[in-house]
């Protein structure tokens, strides 16, 4: 990423909402990236940041081992909002008075602005309500700061010391039950910070564009294809950059949805260009899953038919053009979650990619390491993808195959994608897709049950339609579809798919289900 867009770190205190909150100062157009309370003052001051947030996190400040703030990060010079801990942690290390209060606040508080509400409240009414998490508070600012508001639990609830560029609340502006939680935010980072809002899809493009083509230079680029969202994105956004230099490989395993593996072929080529190899490859992985009905054994046996399928194809590949980088749709949050430091590093050179053999040597290019999922969508939209597989729901890699409880064959598979793609058009239909985060259909292929269909009895096997919604994939909730759209989706499936004759709801949540049922 070419570093003209301004950079807010958020310094993370162990908070659960890390990722929300640099979410909500990209929402704001504003580029951001999560570093650890550990990372020292010369460290975070290097990489030149416009402005830096301090998260909240779940410990007291005044407790032995908390994670403290350096004093010396106030005296940068960089404009510093702290929210709930790290609200704490500035009025502490400024000398002002944090302490127990025998009243804990948790989930939406009243706030009451005071007369003087300074630059980060000035436009807000008197009263509203935040949502609070904390057991301590500041009762007296430190010298030099502006007491904003109170809640009945925080004497000092919002301050603000405009000629050092530092603020802070004690709640949670990033969460969705603050009232104006992202205007509080704004005002901090536009009006206070002074930062500029050119953090849009159209220059993470240009950006990217330039980084991709600066970093490979006329080498050959390689690029596994799945049908996801991700390496789509990944693609383009390569393509773009290098045009013919990218090969893209498309494992055709036989365990995609109704229609998917033309969407690739056919749409996803007409759009790009993109040069696509295309291996049909099913009744390698049917041979391979015959008889098989443990899941664990399913997952193992198709990562490696597809790492063997991907190595013949890029082996092919490069013995003809000399291939030296792999595309891979890394997104932001793993970054994060495997600790990785500068999101902004859009070229990895470690050559062990999910180990392959030492023949197939191939430095990574990342181009949306630096993203979040709702960003990578952007990004495709401003690529021309079609919208369909820009919000294409996430898939796991083993497919359908994990979709059939009990062995894998042909006529199972082209079932479960005829009622799969009923669900999918009516969840379609009722312009609901954007609202539920997956939802898999599963296909209890070693049970039949009775039922009557026409004038006779049938014995079919049942269907499971497991609606989910998620904001974060870590924890996810049923999806409450309408009743009207799901007899619509069991009366279609019973009467056009005679293999089934009943369809049932998962209501679990997770945890303690896992989304996918193997």
């Amino acid at each position: 990423m070419s570093h003209e867009h301004e950079l807010v770190l958020v310094v993370d205190f162990g908070a659960q909402y890390a990722q929300l909150i640099a979410r909500r100062i990209r929402e704001a157009r504003i580029y951001s990236e999560i570093i650890p309370h550990t990372t020292p003052v010369a460290e975070i001051i290097a990489r030149r940041p416009k402005a830096i947030v301090l998260s909240g996190g779940p410990q007291s400040v005044y407790a032995a081992g908390a994670p403290q703030v350096d004093p010396a990060l106030f005296d940068t010079g960089v404009p510093t909002f702290g929210m709930c801990y790290g609200f704490q942690a500035m009025a502490q290390a400024l000398g002002g008075d944090v302490r127990r209060t025998g009243l804990s606040e948790f989930g939406r508080t009243p706030v009451h602005v005071a007369e003087n509400a300074g630059a980060l409240l000035g436009d807000m009414p008197p009263n509203f309500r935040a949502w609070m998490s904390h057991g301590d508070a500041v009762y007296a600012a430190p010298p030099g700061f502006l007491c904003l508001a109170n809640s009945d639990g925080s004497p000092v609830a919002a301050f603000e010391d405009l000629a050092r560029g530092l603020a802070g609340v004690q709640w949670h502006p990033e969460v969705g039950h603050s009232e104006f939680g992202q205007v509080v935010l704004e005002k901090f980072l536009v009006d206070i910070a002074g930062c500029r809002q050119d953090w849009t899809p159209a220059n993470i493009v240009d950006d990217s564009v330039a980084a991709i083509r600066a970093a490979v230079g006329d080498a050959q680029v390689l690029c596994a294809l799945s049908g996801g969202v991700d390496s789509a994105v990944a693609a383009a956004l390569v393509q773009k950059a290098i045009g013919d230099q990218l090969t893209c490989v498309f494992v055709d395993h036989g365990l995609l949805r109704k229609d998917e593996a033309e969407r690739v072929e056919r749409d996803f080529v007409a759009v790009t260009g993109v040069d696509l190899v295309v291996r049909k490859e099913a009744d390698r992985f049917l041979g391979a899953l015959d008889g098989v009905s443990d899941p664990e054994t399913k997952r193992k046996i198709i990562g490696r038919e597809f790492i063997r399928t991907f190595e013949d194809a890029a082996r092919a590949l490069n013995a003809e053009k000399d291939i030296e980088y792999l595309v891979q749709g890394t997104l932001y949050p793993d970054v994060v979650e495997s600790g990785g430091g500068e999101g902004a590093a859009n070229i990895k050179s470690h050559h062990n990619v999910g180990g392959l053999p030492d023949d197939l040597q191939f430095t990574l290019i990342e181009p949306l390491r630096t993203l979040f999922k709702d960003e990578v969508r952007a990004v495709g939209t401003e690529l021309g993808l079609p919208d369909d597989m820009v919000w294409r729901h996430p898939f796991p890699g083993p497919g359908l195959a994990i979709r059939i409880i009990g062995a894998v064959t042909r006529e199972r598979l082209d079932l479960l994608r005829e009622v799969d793609a009923i669900a999918r058009a009516e969840l379609t239909e009722a312009g609901l897709d954007r609202d539920i985060w997956q939802f898999p259909v599963v296909l209890l292929a070693e049970v039949r049950s009775v039922g009557v269909q026409g004038d006779g009895r049938s014995y079919g096997h049942p269907v499971v339609l497991r609606p989910v919604t998620s904001e974060d994939a870590m924890t996810a909730d049923w999806g409450r579809l309408p009743y009207d759209l799901l007899e619509r989706i069991s009366t279609r499936i019973t009467n056009e798919c005679r293999e089934v004759n009943r369809v049932v709801l998962d209501i679990t949540s997770k945890p303690p289900g896992t989304i996918e049922w193997e």
